[in-house]
């Protein structure tokens, strides 16, 4: 699939000169999660929130959510989703990497209580490479997984929200989910499936240190410049190299962004090669929130403006000095009292209370989960509200305005993924 120019395609600026006001397609988010139910692990911590969650979405101007399918479980409950708001959710079908051990003979599958699984990688415990693929169990899942996708694509009675293939893909890094031998079994079962499909499903692709048996099985399935691939493809939540950012780039594929891109020095020096047109934007919440402790987070933080008072403070100041300074010698010679030691712990005390402003201020208010109220973000959750926080941290990484960001991203989403309707 060759790679295409960008279009040119007026920004949404009303024709008054109104400022412009960011709109958002966050690619990937995982609504599916009990998590934004309430549930963790199996308990429910707070009412179901869900509803608030995609409010907030659209507050921000995020107008489409396209909802990760990593198993058969969260495909279904995602397209579930998707049914309730239409033209607003969309979602995908898959099964991802860390969910493939299903494939296997002996399926050690980790119960994750429903949840998707963490984006951090955990290779200490990994599953041995001794476990086999199962022929009779693929072909039942690739079988189940064929009749899903077509019965999603015509029973909607207008455009499916089933939008794309996915996400699938490897995982190198956390191969205490799946070995590596039955994710590679997996990948290129469903890659067969994705190809045979008419009309093909765009495709929603993972790569986590796999790169080289990621290209070698996507160009087996679709030739030697995935000529045969029709309607394009994401390697969603990008933590790779430039050198293979690049050699996807020029395979045709476009490159999803999301907290984990902006880990490191590395990581954001590879988002700024990044062309325009092969760019995406994506939360994979409720996992890859960006933190302070990124290196991206410094594009979060607005300059401080100049303080138009500083000037008239520092001559305050200056005059408290020179009016001690000309009070007579006897005055300036008598010791400074303290403050009575009530008042002195009071002072103190009142110090304490003054809760430091943030870097970056918060949009809403967030809370524990134990502390939930209406309203509120919960801590530690990442929403796809904050695909804000990706947009503004990719166009300061990339030297471009947020409008030019935001823009492009959302052609290059609706070319692929027919969302626009």
């Amino acid at each position: 699939m060759a790679a295409a120019g960008v279009d040119s395609v007026p920004s949404p600026v009303e024709a008054n000169g109104a400022a412009y006001k960011p709109r958002y397609i966050d690619i990937g988010i995982n609504l599916a999660d009990p998590i934004f139910r309430g549930q963790y692990h199996g308990t429910q911590r707070h009412p179901d929130d869900l509803g608030a969650v995609v409010s907030r979405a659209k507050e921000v101007g995020c107008e489409k959510l396209i909802i990760t399918g990593s198993d058969f479980t969260s495909s279904r409950h995602a397209l579930e989703i998707a049914k309730e708001y239409p033209g607003t959710v969309y979602t995908t079908a898959g099964i991802h990497p860390c969910s493939s051990a299903i494939f296997s003979t002996t399926h050690s599958h980790v119960d994750a209580n429903g949840h998707t699984m963490p984006c951090d990688p955990d290779p200490t415990q990994p599953i041995p490479e001794d476990h086999e693929p199962d022929a009779e169990k693929t072909a039942s899942i690739i079988t189940e997984l064929r009749s899903f996708i077509e019965q999603a694509r015509s029973g909607s009675g207008g455009p499916s929200p089933l939008v794309a293939f996915g996400e699938f893909g490897l995982d190198y890094d956390r191969l205490h989910y799946c070995s590596r031998k039955v994710q590679l079994h997996s990948f290129a079962a469903q890659l067969e499936l994705a190809a045979s499909l008419q009309p093909q499903l765009p495709l929603f692709l993972h790569s986590r240190a796999a790169h080289s048996d990621f290209v070698r099985l996507l160009k087996e399935a679709f030739g030697p410049q995935l000529e045969r691939l029709e309607r394009g493809a994401v390697v969603h939540s990008f933590t790779g190299t430039a050198e293979e950012m690049r050699e996807l780039m020029d395979l045709g594929l476009y490159i999803g962004t999301n907290g984990c891109s902006f880990k490191t020095a590395e990581n954001c020096a590879v988002v700024k090669e990044i062309r325009l047109d092969r760019l995406m934007l994506e939360t994979d919440g409720p996992w890859c929130e960006v933190r302070p402790s990124h290196e991206g987070w410094k594009y979060l933080i607005e300059p401080k403006p100049a303080n138009p008072d500083a000037e008239a403070a520092s001559s305050e100041t200056n005059g408290v000095a020179t009016a001690t300074a000309s009070a007579t010698p006897s005055e300036s010679a008598q010791p400074q009292r303290p403050p009575p030691k009530g008042k002195q712990q009071q002072q103190q005390k009142s110090k304490k209370s003054q809760k430091k402003e943030p870097e970056v201020p918060e949009r809403y208010k967030v809370v524990k989960k134990e502390k939930w109220v209406e309203g509120a973000m919960i801590k530690g959750r990442n929403e796809p509200c904050m695909i804000e926080r990706v947009g503004k941290i990719v166009a300061g990484i990339k030297g471009v305005t947020v409008e030019e960001l935001c823009e492009a991203a959302w052609r290059n989403t609706t070319k692929v993924f027919p969302v626009d309707g």
